[in-house]
């Protein structure tokens, strides 16, 4: 990733819509409308698009600020625009909000046309399946027969595996991030404790809580134990130590007493403000169901075999959430189905959240890997 200032600018979010999405269980979803922001330009033969698949907490907005003035870059900035990872002077590059969010795109606090008030907990189970359903439309909408390259980390990597599965004719590269062909105990337990902490929440009031406000203690309490997961101990040691916190309530019995308390509380508070409890009871249902041996009746390998896109697949060492063995477990069904991979382990310190941290040994990584295929690939199309 290089580090530079060059933007992409103001960038505006915008909002495609269509009648109707089958999903996977069966419901359907109908309208259905996905936000999502684009940067650079498409080419004439629509060869150079490149879709950034967002984490649980992420959106559309993943580079440049939304107003002059604002000081808020989106989520990627570092590695989205001219000169970077994902050089908007090549790419064309999309970011969509996922189906079942509450960032633009159709989720349960949009209004359902049947009842003309927030959908809530009447929103219809989505699945990583269905979330790259609408993406592909979105796709088709713009003309693209094979997106150049699909990646994304945790959530977003699960969408680029589901992407090469499903649309194998679709994607020339994929680069998932951190991330796992199913969902593991440890994940899925963290999201259910997380979810509980929503449910029992007097404010979640069943789900219908659009016109009272939504239930913030919960929330915010799914949002930090969601965030224990994403960091690593060595992260935590040297960013906060022990360290007796500056400001709070330690005078109090069980109050916070330390930075790293301090932090967690910040965290959760500040993702109150900006997302939807329901969404994140639904998103993470996604994450747990998504499993592509389809509960081990399937090896991989077997999954694996209609896919055309060449992948380079990333873990970091310190990542327990998805630890580099669930990785590898990819890496090798897709090595025993023959399709072309790169594997790299990386020592960051950084756990799960490596994939959102600038840093020049993954940035190398990432830049050396597309310029080498891009060459190739763009003298064939």
């Amino acid at each position: 990733m290089s580090r530079n200032n060059k933007s992409v600018g103001v960038v505006k979010t915008k909002y495609f819509e269509f009648d109707e999405l089958a999903l996977a269980s069966g419901e359907k979803l109908a309208p259905v409308r996905v936000a999502y922001e684009t940067y650079g330009k498409l080419n004439r033969d629509r060869s150079n698009a490149i879709l950034l698949c967002h984490a649980l907490s992420g959106d559309a907005h993943a580079a440049g600020k939304h107003r002059k003035i604002s000081r808020k870059h989106g989520w990627y900035d570092i590695a989205v625009g001219p000169g970077k990872t994902f050089d908007t002077r090549k790419y064309f590059v999309i970011c969509s909000n996922v189906i079942g969010g509450c960032k633009g795109s159709t989720g349960p606090s949009t209004i359902n046309p049947k009842t003309r008030k927030p959908y809530g907990i009447d929103f219809p189970i989505v699945t990583i399946k269905d979330i790259v359903a609408a993406q592909k439309r979105l796709i088709d909408h713009f003309g693209i027969k094979k997106l150049f390259l699909v990646t994304g980390g945790s959530l977003g990597g699960m969408q680029v595996l589901q992407w090469a599965v499903t649309y194998p004719e679709s994607v020339h590269l994929a680069i998932p991030v951190a991330t796992a062909a199913k969902q593991y105990p440890v994940g899925l337990v963290f999201n259910d404790i997380g979810r509980r902490a929503i449910l029992n929440d007097p404010d979640w009031r069943g789900g219908n809580y659009y016109d009272r406000g939504q239930p913030k203690r919960g929330l915010s309490l799914a949002r930090q134990i969601g965030h224990i997961t994403y960091l690593s101990q060595e992260t935590l040691l040297r960013k906060f130590g022990r360290e007796k916190a500056k400001r709070g309530n330690g005078k109090r019995k069980f109050g916070i007493e330390y930075e790293l308390q301090s932090y967690f509380d910040h965290k959760g508070k500040s993702f109150v403000r900006r997302f939807d409890a329901n969404s994140y009871l639904y998103i993470t249902n996604a994450i747990d169901h998504f499993d592509l041996t389809e509960g081990g009746k399937r090896k991989l390998a077997d999954v694996f075999k209609k896919v055309k896109a060449k992948f380079l697949l990333v873990s970091f060492t310190s990542d327990w959430l998805y630890p580099p063995e669930q990785v590898e477990e990819i890496y090798a069904g897709l090595a025993e189905a023959g399709v072309p991979s790169v594997y790299k382990k990386l020592d960051l310190p950084y756990g799960h959240d490596g994939f959102l941290v600038y840093n020049n040994t993954l940035g190398n990584l990432l830049l050396k890997f597309i310029e080498n295929e891009a060459r190739k690939y763009f003298k064939a199309v």
